[in-house]
């Protein structure tokens, strides 16, 4: 896979999924293709050498793995880890809002939401529901709109003279989109409209929406930035990146050695879920993996976490360590905090710095100001779970929970060049 090849895919990747279900779906896909099986927890493993599988949890994480030609208890496992969420709008679960003939939806703020981008942007709206069948079962399905059928307006600056310097956005007031105008008499709801959506989209014949989790999305596309194209501006690059990366990264792999890639949920607002690094979702599927042998695989494996890094930005440059400011387009970022809001130690970064400089590519080092506080991932969670030797790496980029980020069109190739080569490693540690 070449660099232009790697970036137009991941823009048809990013546009693809909306939502960590159809991202998990989109992957699920793309390892079909490759010949990978399908895990069920419920039922009995048989993970034969040689092999690709993969277990898929609550829809929206998903681990996949190579399990080798060698004995894994032996040889060790090289793991990749990421996030499929990202913070956005989620529809309430009874959201109609009507005010002069506006239907509007409630919404929740999910994770660390940079909320004034979302506003005069064209959303759509996308997830997970769970249906009534004709046949009176009850089932999950995905909804995608795919047009934009919701705006969240801006007020005026003539009736907020104040706009430029002192506004705030209330999350509860300022942020309910409008969808359409109704009379004042129409009594329709949003689950006859998402009914609507299912029937025309999918076919389903539905008697009942049961449950619905949503989220609002920029209805814009992915897409190259530059003069020179030297940037890629997209939602949800924080993290899907690194799961498009992780996933191309072990789908092109050799496959002599065991390779893994989980993509976990629930990053963005702690972990803590069956299926988010803090839950059991990793380490049941190591276990039943390894089996007994579990220890002595994990104290053979290291864990990259990818996880994109805040690149220096020309307008704010006194954010940054003046040593420590990652450029884009000039390598992925080692992420080092010792207050351990980071897992990189000096053994798992000079893993990867070997690599990379064996490779002739670039690497560079973030360490957040002294005198402000430092962001965390999954590194640190599942180090801590398992016990693995882990480094904390990311593409750098711009505007980090935006409604519309941008990184180096370089870097994440780069990136991906390293986690193939590791996961092909013949020794780790």
């Amino acid at each position: 896979m070449e660099h232009t090849e790697f970036n137009n895919d991941l823009i048809e990747f990013l546009n693809a999924s909306p939502t960590p279900w159809h991202a998990v779906s989109t992957m699920k896909s793309r390892l079909d293709d490759a010949g990978f099986q399908q895990l069920d927890e419920r039922e009995e493993w048989a993970l034969e050498q040689g092999r690709g599988f993969y277990a898929i949890r609550n829809g929206s994480s998903i681990i996949a793995l190579r399990t080798g030609k060698n004995d894994v208890v032996t040889s060790g496992i090289r793991m990749v880890g990421a996030h499929t969420d990202s913070p956005c709008l989620k529809v309430k679960p009874n959201p109609e809002i009507r005010r002069k003939g506006f239907f509007q939806l409630g919404v929740e703020v999910y994770g660390g939401v940079l909320l004034n981008p979302w506003f005069d942007r064209d959303l759509s709206l996308a997830g997970r529901v769970t249906v009534l069948d004709e046949d009176g079962k009850v089932r999950d399905t995905l909804v995608d709109f795919r047009k934009p059928v919701a705006i969240i307006p801006s007020l005026a600056i003539h009736l907020d003279r104040e706009a430029n310097s002192n506004r705030s956005v209330n999350a509860q007031t300022d942020l309910p989109p409008v969808v359409m105008q109704l009379p004042e008499t129409d009594t329709t709801s949003f689950a006859d409209l998402l009914r609507e959506q299912l029937i025309s989209e999918s076919g389903l014949k539905i008697r009942k929406v049961l449950g619905y989790e949503l989220s609002f999305y920029d209805a814009q596309g992915a897409s190259f930035v530059g003069l020179r194209q030297e940037f890629l501006a997209s939602a949800r690059l924080d993290n899907l990146l690194s799961c498009y990366i992780g996933l191309q990264s072990l789908l092109n792999t050799s496959g002599d050695e065991a390779a893994l890639l989980v993509c976990n949920d629930h990053e963005e607002v702690g972990s803590m879920s069956a299926e988010g690094a803090q839950g059991p979702f990793l380490g049941a599927v190591l276990e039943r993996w390894c089996g007994a042998g579990k220890g002595r695989a994990i104290a053979r494996s290291m864990m990259i976490s990818a996880d994109n890094a805040h690149g220096v930005h020309p307008n704010f440059m006194d954010k940054h360590d003046e040593n420590h400011g990652p450029i884009l387009n000039q390598g992925p970022v080692i992420k080092v905090n010792h207050n351990q809001r980071y897992a990189t130690n000096s053994r798992s970064a000079a893993l990867y710095r070997h690599i990379s400089d064996e490779l002739g590519l670039p690497h560079q080092t973030f360490v957040v100001r002294s005198d402000m506080g430092c962001g965390s991932t999954i590194g640190p969670l599942t180090a801590g779970n398992l016990g693995v030797t882990t480094l904390d790496i990311g593409v750098p980029q711009f505007a980090m929970h935006s409604i519309r980020e941008m990184i180096g069109s370089q870097d994440g190739y780069t990136l991906y060049q390293v986690l193939k080569e590791f996961m092909q490693r013949e020794e780790v540690f």
